[in-house]
């Protein structure tokens, strides 16, 4: 399959995504690469580090408030060159005026000579936060991912100071037993900030791919693409009722209330006081606190603000309502998602459209979807 290559700058529901290469020579089954092409395939660079650089200030949709994260088209560890690259890319960030938090997310062993470029460029005052990727799956299912390669990356770099959050994903029937959860969470608990633990996504182009892996998701009773995630019940269960044990470790279900809390800030992403807040997220008081104290004085979006943003990444005249009371911004025609997601994250609102045709992306929690629990068969 000829690859399909992503846009160098480009954005996510979470973050900005910052892709100078693509392709990834591992082979994991239900990487959302796969139907791209860009899957059991030779990196291939797309931008230098300098041409990054230049490509995320002159982007549409980069503002200094965004998070980054770099090379989610690839895992950046998987082989000596793009280790190089992203090397460089973090000098060349580093050396930069750019202070938007970074991250980078991996199943590939940290190599020394990436601890120590995070390192002088966490000195220089770059924030870089790792996610290790990590759900107890095993070599049949994420094949050319050396496990203990990945395991050891937490204690190494805990040891270094480096902020990790665990990314717990995806869940499958596969990793649901008690026993594989513990495993996994035994680990992450003692060296990561917290965990993000984002169940199953299953884009619309993705729809046969994760039947192959779960099989049940082809009954037509069931709807995973409407689904903000899937889950096994046997997963959502353990994290509702989880071992005492973790009660110190917070648990998130969305990216951004994780960051929020390794980065200090409060939530941003219109996540506080909301059931998946209140019901789902297991979250410190004190970052409840932090999330809270902002609301009485929160600055209110004004109509100029919003018109101003609509025309920078090219929605001029776009009709659009806004609700003060909820913050919630309403467009009238069909728009990307991508346009969506940096709407909500640079104005910090809610923003609702008519899905745009030919979609390749989940919609998930912006669309109002919610998580589809699934019983064994």
């Amino acid at each position: 399959m000829k690859p399909q290559y992503e846009p160098v700058i480009d954005q996510h529901d979470t973050w900005l995504a910052v892709n100078p290469v693509q392709g990834c020579p591992k082979d994991c089954s239900y990487c959302y690469l796969k139907d791209l092409g860009l899957t059991l395939a030779k990196p291939a660079e797309l931008a230098t580090p300098a041409d990054t650089l230049t490509q995320l200030l002159a982007s549409r949709y980069y503002h200094p408030r965004l998070i980054l994260a770099l090379y989610t088209c690839t895992d950046a560890l998987a082989t000596p060159r793009t280790r190089a690259h992203l090397i460089a890319l973090l000098d060349v960030l580093g050396d930069s005026p750019v202070r938007n938090p970074v991250c980078l997310i991996t199943k590939c062993a940290v190599t020394d000579d990436v601890v120590a470029c995070i390192r002088r460029n966490q000195a220089k005052g770059l924030r870089v936060i790792v996610y290790l990727s990590y759900s107890g799956l095993g070599p049949d299912i994420e094949r050319g991912i050396d496990h203990g390669a990945l395991k050891d990356n937490f204690p190494r770099l805990h040891a270094a100071d480096i902020p990790v959050i665990h990314y717990w994903r995806p869940a499958l029937p596969q990793n649901s037993t008690s026993a594989v959860i513990e495993s996994v969470m035994d680990l992450a608990s003692r060296y990561a900030r917290c965990s993000v633990a984002v169940g199953t996504k299953v884009k619309p182009t993705a729809k046969d791919q994760i039947t192959a892996l779960w099989p049940q998701l082809a009954d037509p009773a069931l709807d995973p693409q409407a689904a903000d995630s899937v889950w096994p019940r046997t997963t959502w269960d353990w994290l509702r009722d989880r071992p005492r044990r973790y009660d110190t470790h917070p648990v998130y279900q969305t990216n951004c209330c994780a960051l929020a809390y390794v980065l200090g800030e409060p939530d941003h992403g219109g996540i506080w006081n909301s059931p998946t807040c209140l019901n789902a997220n297991h979250c410190p008081p004190e970052q409840r606190n932090r999330c809270a104290a902002p609301v009485p004085s929160q600055q209110p979006v004004t109509p100029a603000q919003i018109s101003e943003r609509l025309r920078v990444i090219g929605l001029t005249d776009l009709p659009h309502s806004y609700d003060r009371r909820t913050r919630t911004l309403v467009l009238s025609d069909p728009v990307p998602l991508r346009d969506q997601h940096n709407l909500a994250q640079v104005l910090r609102i809610s923003v609702r459209a008519p899905q745009a045709p030919g979609e390749r992306y989940w919609s998930g929690r912006l669309a109002g979807g919610t998580p589809l629990i699934v019983d064994a068969s």
